[in-house]
């Protein structure tokens, strides 16, 4: 005779459920990727804010005297580059140099709520002009003509006189606007001392000599 257990539903242990181990490790890899382009999103925004700062207000955590004008050592190495310039037969004009806050702002106003093209990026005290450490140029023809030509070849060298200030500026300790990434400011050169805007605008000012 057989002996029969009774036992009601359920009582009896059930297995595991099957486990989808793909879907549990896509599942991992889109958390990963999803962690690392986070990552990568937050660090380019910190540089570009650190480059421009462009969130911060126009007030500098310290005391310090307004400017006023170019920075001595930019004047000097402007009158530098203007001299060696026209010893390799071109004509330079300096179009901008120190800028103030309400310039800038006007300037940047200009292709927005005003008419003429958009010609810069940055509000008042977010470029270096209004910390005197920024010149712009142009290019002055034989006939006197000033252009922003940058295939002009006053010189007759067979290479454009842009490109040719440009190297002089770089050795002289300019950097270029030209060699920036996205907005591109073809005339603008700029010594920045290794200050970037946003220690500018907290009132940190590089040394006058």
């Amino acid at each position: 005779m057989i002996e029969r257990t009774s036992y009601t539903p359920g009582s009896l242990p059930q297995p595991p459920l099957p486990v989808n181990r793909k879907s549990s490790s896509r599942r991992r890899r889109n958390q990963a990727l999803i962690f690392i382009i986070a990552f990568l999103v937050a660090a380019t925004a910190w540089k570009l804010f650190e480059r421009s700062g462009s969130e911060l207000p126009f007030s500098p955590e310290i005391n310090v005297p307004p400017v006023t004008e170019l920075h001595p050592i930019v004047a000097a190495k402007q009158q530098e580059l203007i001299a060696q310039t026209s010893e390799a037969g071109i004509t330079i004009l300096i179009t901008d140099g120190f800028r103030s806050t309400e310039e800038q702002n006007g300037l940047y106003e200009q292709g927005r709520s005003t008419d003429g093209p958009v010609v810069t990026q940055v509000r008042g005290g977010h470029s270096y002009h209004n910390y005197g450490l920024a010149i712009d140029f142009a290019l002055r023809t034989k006939d006197g003509e000033v252009v922003w030509d940058m295939k002009y070849d006053g010189n007759g060298n067979s290479k454009a006189d842009w490109l040719e200030v440009v190297a002089i500026a770089k050795k002289l300790g300019f950097s270029w606007g030209g060699d920036w990434e996205g907005f591109k400011d073809y005339p603008h050169l700029q010594m920045d001392f290794g200050y970037s805007i946003r220690e500018l605008l907290r009132g940190k000012r590089p040394p006058m000599e």
